[in-house]
């Protein structure tokens, strides 16, 4: 198999919108293809374990217990939360 080959075959042509109250993935072709809330819930402790992302994230800001934390790892259009941001980035594609 040719890189050529793998291109055309299993590469996507995507684009990132990184908003602060919400992220979009755009595909070539095929629009917005996902829209999510720009929010990732955390449970606090030194590993900061991700629970949720997106839409049910955003649910659960202001409804969970002291141990979790829903935060917005962007802020005015900068990366507040390297990792957590990185995180969602994985999800999102």
């Amino acid at each position: 198999m040719t890189l050529h080959f793998v291109r055309r075959h299993f590469a996507r042509d995507l684009g990132i919108d990184l908003g602060t109250a919400n992220s979009l993935v755009y595909e070539r072709g095929r629009g917005v293809v996902l829209r999510e809330p720009s929010v990732v819930a955390v449970k606090n402790g030194p590993t900061k374990e991700i629970l949720a992302i997106g839409e049910e994230a955003r649910q659960m800001i202001g409804r969970t217990p002291g141990d979790i934390e829903a935060i917005r790892p962007l802020n005015a259009g900068v990366i507040g939360d390297f990792n957590i941001t990185r995180e969602m980035i994985r999800y999102l594609i």
